[in-house]
C-alpha cells in the first residue's frame, strides 16, 4: 500500500487546479491524482469548441451566482473568496493570458484548450505531484483518521483526501457508502428536440432577441435563439434546460414552448404590422423581413400565417394580421426530446450540498474528506460558469487541506 498526505480523485480541471494550489502551499506534501483514464483533462480539452471557455467575465459575486441552477445560495460565499478576478490573475501569473469575447465568455488568447492543459501539466511537474492513470477507484474507507483506497491497480492510504471526479456515478455510489446522500443526477445543458414545419431546412438560422417560455410553468428565458437540424439551440434554449432540469426531466422531455420570436407584445406587433401595411402597401409581406428577423425564418413565419408568397401588405385581411402577430410573439413548438450540447455533457445532481461545509469545502461527516467541481449538486449555465464552480472549489478547498 501506497501512502500519500493527500490524495485527489479525478484528474480533471478541479482535481489538477486543487493538486497545483496544495503543492504550491505545502511543497513539503506528498500529492497524487488518481485518474481512472489513460488521458487527463479531457473534458478541459473539448470545452469551448477546443478552445476551452475558462470562465465568465462577470466580477460582482451576487451577479455571479445567478448563474447557478443549482448551488446559487452556497457559492456566495465561496465567490467573495475566490472567483473571476483570482482566476484571471491565477493563469496570466502562470503566463496564460485570457480575453473577453463580446458575450462575456473567457477564452485563452491563443484559443486553444491546449494552452490551459500544457500549463497545468507543466505545474503539476514542477511541483512533483504524482499523476496516476488508469487508476479507477474501487472502493473508499477510513480507518482511524487514515483514508484508504482500493483501485485496479493496487491499494493507497492518505491523511486528507480530496474527491473531484465530476458527475461519475460510481464514485457517487462509494459516497453513498460512507454515509453521503445523492441528488439523483439528471442531464443539463441541452438542446430541444423539434419536428416543426416553420424550422425545417433552416437550420443554421439565429434570432437574436427572443423570450421562450415553457408552458404550464414558471420556465422562462431570454437571448439568442439558433434553429438547428433537429430543433432549437443557443443560450436562451440552453438556460432553460438548466434551471428546467428537473421538472422537464419529470416530463420526460415531451412539453410545449411558447416563443416570442420579437419580444414585443402581441398588441404591439399588431399596431406595428398596421404601420408596415401603409409603409409598404406594394411590397410583397413575403419578401420584406421585419422586426430584424433572419430573411429564411420570416417567410416561415409568413407561411405558417397563411399568406400567400404574393400577397401584397396593403392586401392581407385582420385574420392574416392577427396570424402573424401570433407567430411572431407566441408561437407554440412542440418538443419531444433533448440532444447534447456539443460535448459539453453537465448534469444537475451529486453531493448533498447541506453536507458540505462550503467555507472549507469539506464533508461535514468525515474529516479530511472535501469535494470540489460537479461531484457536488452544482451546476451552470454555460458560458464558463461550471469552470468558475471547478476553480472556486478546488481553491478554497487546497487552502483548507494546506493547514
Amino acid at each position: 500500500m501506497k501512502h500519500y498526505n493527500v490524495i485527489i480523485v479525478g484528474g480533471g480541471a478541479a482535481g489538477f487546479f486543487a493538486a497545483i494550489n496544495i503543492a504550491q502551499q505545502r511543497p513539503d506534501l506528498s500529492i497524487a491524482i488518481l485518474e481512472r483514464g489513460n488521458a487527463v483533462l479531457t473534458k478541459v480539452k473539448v470545452s469551448g469548441g477546443g478552445r476551452c471557455n475558462v470562465t465568465h467575465a462577470e466580477f460582482i459575486p451576487s451577479e455571479l451566482v445567478q448563474h447557478y441552477p443549482r448551488g446559487e445560495k452556497e457559492l456566495l460565499g465561496p465567490f467573495h473568496t475566490f472567483m473571476t478576478g483570482d482566476t484571471i490573475e491565477w493563469f496570466e501569473s502562470r503566463g496564460v493570458s485570457l480575453k473577453i469575447e463580446d458575450d462575456g465568455r473567457m477564452f485563452p488568447v491563443t484559443d486553444s484548450s491546449q494552452t490551459i492543459i500544457d500549463c497545468f501539466l507543466n505545474e503539476v511537474e514542477k511541483h512533483n505531484v504524482e499523476v496516476l492513470k488508469g487508476h479507477t477507484v474501487k472502493t473508499i474507507q477510513k480507518d482511524e483518521d487514515i483514508w484508504q483506497l482500493s483501485t485496479n491497480q493496487g491499494d493507497f492510504s492518505c491523511e486528507k483526501l480530496l474527491v473531484a471526479t465530476g458527475s461519475n456515478t460510481k464514485i457517487w455510489k462509494l459516497m453513498e457508502q460512507i454515509g453521503h446522500s445523492i441528488v439523483s443526477p439528471v442531464p443539463s445543458l441541452f438542446t430541444f428536440d423539434i419536428n416543426d414545419e416553420r424550422i425545417k431546412d433552416i437550420p443554421g438560422v439565429v434570432a437574436k432577441g427572443v423570450e421562450v417560455n415553457v408552458i404550464g410553468t414558471s420556465l422562462t428565458s431570454e437571448g439568442p435563439l439558433l434553429i438547428t437540424h433537429v430543433g432549437m439551440s443557443a443560450p436562451v434554449i440552453l438556460k432553460l434546460s438548466a434551471f428546467g432540469a428537473i421538472e422537464l426531466a419529470e416530463r420526460n422531455y415531451n412539453f410545449d414552448i411558447e416563443v416570442n420570436f420579437i419580444k414585443s407584445s402581441h398588441e404591439d406587433c399588431l399596431e406595428e404590422l398596421k404601420s408596415l401595411k401603409q409603409i409598404n402597401p406594394k411590397k410583397t409581406v413575403f419578401g420584406t423581413s421585419q422586426f430584424d428577423l433572419p430573411k429564411r425564418l420570416w417567410q416561415k413565419l409568413v407561411m405558417a400565417s397563411s399568406i400567400e408568397a404574393d400577397k401584397k401588405w396593403a392586401d392581407i385581411n385582420k385574420a392574416e394580421t392577427e396570424a402573424l402577430a401570433n407567430q411572431l410573439t407566441k408561437a407554440v413548438f412542440k418538443v419531444h426530446g433533448k440532444s447534447t450540447f456539443k460535448e459539453e455533457f453537465v448534469t444537475a445532481g451529486g453531493i448533498n450540498l447541506k453536507e458540505v461545509n462550503f467555507k472549507t469545502f469539506e464533508s461535514k461527516l468525515h474529516k479530511n474528506l472535501y469535494f470540489a467541481g460537479e461531484v457536488l449538486n452544482v451546476d451552470a449555465v454555460t458560458g464558463g460558469f461550471n469552470f468558475q464552480n471547478a476553480w472556486t472549489g478546488a481553491f478554497i478547498a487546497a487552502q483548507a487541506i494546506s493547514k
